[in-house]
Parts: structure tokens; sequence; C-alpha cells
């Protein structure tokens, strides 16, 4: 599922955009990790941009591009957008330290409150758990992604939904119980 470390679209042949969207389609979707996932892809709301970025610069450029385009574009076109970056910021750590960035970029385009950025990443983990725990694989993409959100969408979704604090409990049982092989068998499409 995720590249090896340091592996880039361009030496594996892999289409990075595409990968992505098998990934939300049968996973995110198909395990129905996010519940408020399904609707927008249906309507087709979802943006998938590939960013040829190869330094944090280029890749802050690409981002900013894809705040102001999300913004600018009515929701009932784009409601969300998937930045996917296979060229750069590959390591976690590097990729976690660069969420600082993005939400600075965000507001200083005077988007706070507006829009947010959510985080995907091959080798995503989080704190207090091991590299290999499955707990991590929510939040496990097949390339770098920088999701971007718009607040009054998810505060719309999260209204709608009974209970929307236990999605986080209810997706690491789904995994836990699929195990590695499941997600595995689940992103093939078997």
């Amino acid at each position: 599922m995720a590249p090896a470390t340091g592996e880039s679209a361009a030496d594996n042949g892999r289409d990075p955009v595409a990968d992505t969207r098998r990934w939300v389609e049968r996973v995110v979707i198909g395990l129905n990790l996010c519940p408020f996932a399904k609707a927008v892809a249906v309507r087709g709301q979802v943006r998938y941009v590939l960013s040829g970025a190869t330094t944090t610069d280029a890749l802050l450029e690409d981002l900013g591009e894809a705040l102001l385009h999300l913004r600018d574009t009515p929701a009932e076109i784009v409601d969300t957008t998937l930045l996917v970056h296979p060229g750069v910021l590959g390591d976690f750590l590097d990729y976690n330290d660069f969420l600082d960035t993005a939400d600075a970029l965000v507001e200083s385009l005077a988007l706070d409150g507006v829009l947010q950025v959510a985080s995907f990443h091959p080798q995503y983990q989080f704190a207090g758990t091991a590299p290999g725990d499955i707990d991590n694989a929510t939040n496990r993409s097949p390339w770098p992604t920088l999701h971007l959100l718009r607040e009054d969408s998810v505060e719309r979704a999260v209204a709608a939904f009974p209970d929307p604090d236990a999605i986080v409990s209810r997706n690491i049982d789904t995994l836990r119980r699929l195990g590695e092989a499941g997600l595995q068998r689940a992103l093939a499409g078997d």
C-alpha cells in the first residue's frame, strides 16, 4: 500500500492520484472510516490535485493555490481537496513538522475558521503507538497527502451524525478486526 521510504511515483511508474482515489474508494469509503466521505465522492465534489513539488517551499506554494481554489469554488462543485505530494515529505516526522507551516499558511490567507488541513501519510503514526500498529492505518494513505476541508461542511456533517465521537473508536475496532491482511484485501478490492 505505502511506497517505500524515498520512493517516488516516477521511480515505480505508479499514478499517485489513481492510488489515492482507489484508497479513498476502497478503504476510506469502503470500510466506512469516514462516514462523511461517500456523499461528496458520489456527487463528484472531491478534487484530487497532484503536486510536482520536490521542496517544502514548492509544496507550500501548491498548498496556497489549492486553498485559494477551494475558497473560490462553490462547495457544490468542489467540497474538499486532496493534495497528493509524492516528491516531498516522504519522511513522516518531516511531514508532521510541515503541518504547522500549513496551518500558518491557512491563517496568513485569512482562512482560519473557513478551511482546515487534515493529514494522511504512508508512515502515519499516532503518539503512543508503535510504527506497525494497525490503529495508525486510519490516517495512512498511499502517498503523503494534505486534505483540505471546508469548516462549515465538517460542522454540518458532524451535526448530522448521531455520535461523531464514536467514529475514531469504531475505526480502530474495524482495523483491528481486519488486521493488516484484511486491510490489504480491502485495498485490492477483494
